[in-house]
């Protein structure tokens, strides 16, 4: 499938649209009411749903995002990042909640602590969705499950597979045993599960990570593509298993680099490349993505990523990176 065919593809990304706040470099919190100056303040669109909504945007699909935002001046703000970067923010209705927002700290090591609420997110239910909308789509990549929960997630996610739609999705809280039982209705009904190596540990309770991902396809999904910082990401089957390296970048902050990593896999999927090169064009989104604050970072397109996953990665094992 070429760019121009991609171009004609359709996305709805459903579930979790968050506007993130990020400080860099925070090395310590002032105390009392003493204040701090800091090198830079962003505000940026994110959330499994509306973070992947915008790097899919960036590489020429046709996005539309479905999901709540508050009626605040924080809802119309996340409206227009999305929409400035080509998402169609038809689908994301208004609630009485504040929108769902975070404020990152961004460390001098690139590691972020966070302050999140939930807000607007916890009132989104199915009835919010529109199923004829999901039906015409090539892809429904549903971010965050667990705010529907597996019951509702699964009857969306199957409709979708019912039309022909190619289904993905990915957790946005911890994964633990309770959260797997919470979410286990839907894993029948997933095409592509893009969890972290942190969640995905939490969910099974098994270390392996090869091991971890086979126990989910056990469960009905189709295939793990498990994304594990520097060590790059994992892709497991029900018949492979096979390890992609990231790319050696310089790392600003690695905020959206798993949804810019879910972005460029299912682009590559999308696009009929194989999991395994699929799996290297979402690394090579992810190295975009890292270099800067933000999941909205970075002037990138299709053909950008696309070469980028030719290059052969040069990061050791275990360093940190996109």
């Amino acid at each position: 499938m070429t760019a121009r065919d991609l171009a004609a593809t359709r996305v709805v990304a459903v579930g979790v649209h968050v506007l993130d706040v990020h400080v860099r470099h925070v090395e310590t919190l002032p105390e009392g009411s003493e204040g701090q100056l800091v090198e830079q303040v962003s505000l940026s669109p994110a959330g499994t749903a509306g973070g992947t909504a915008v790097v899919l945007a960036k590489l020429g699909l046709q996005v539309s995002g479905v999901g709540a935002t508050g009626r605040d001046p924080a809802g119309r703000l996340l409206r227009t990042l999305l929409s400035d970067h080509g998402v169609d923010v038809s689908g994301l209705v208004e609630r009485d909640e504040q929108t769902s927002a975070s404020v990152i700290p961004v460390r001098p090591n690139g590691d972020r602590p966070a302050w999140h609420c939930i807000g607007a997110n916890g009132a989104f239910t199915l009835d919010d969705v529109d199923l004829d909308l999901v039906a015409a789509a090539d892809l429904l990549h549903l971010g965050g499950p667990e705010f529907l929960g597996g019951e509702a997630a699964g009857r969306l996610l199957g409709h979708a597979r019912a039309h022909g739609t190619v289904t993905s999705m990915d957790l946005l809280a911890p994964g633990d045993p309770d959260m797997l039982a919470w979410v286990a209705d839907a894993l029948p009904h997933v095409d592509h599960l893009l969890p972290n190596d942190e969640q995905l540990r939490g969910l099974t309770g098994i270390e392996d990570l090869t091991e971890a991902a086979r126990a989910l396809v056990g469960r009905g999904v189709g295939r793990v593509a498990v994304t594990a910082g520097g060590d790059g990401a994992l892709v497991v089957s029900a018949d492979e298993a096979v390890a992609v390296p990231a790319y050696d970048v310089t790392v600003v902050d690695t905020t959206g680099c798993g949804d810019a990593f879910s972005a460029g896999y299912l682009a590559g999927v999308l696009a009929g490349r194989s999991p395994v090169a699929a799996a290297a064009w979402g690394n090579a989104a992810a190295a975009q993505v890292a270099q800067g604050l933000g999941t909205d970072h970075g002037d990138y397109d299709l053909a950008t990523v696309a070469a980028y996953a030719e290059q052969s990665p040069t990061r050791p094992a275990g360093d940190r990176g996109a």
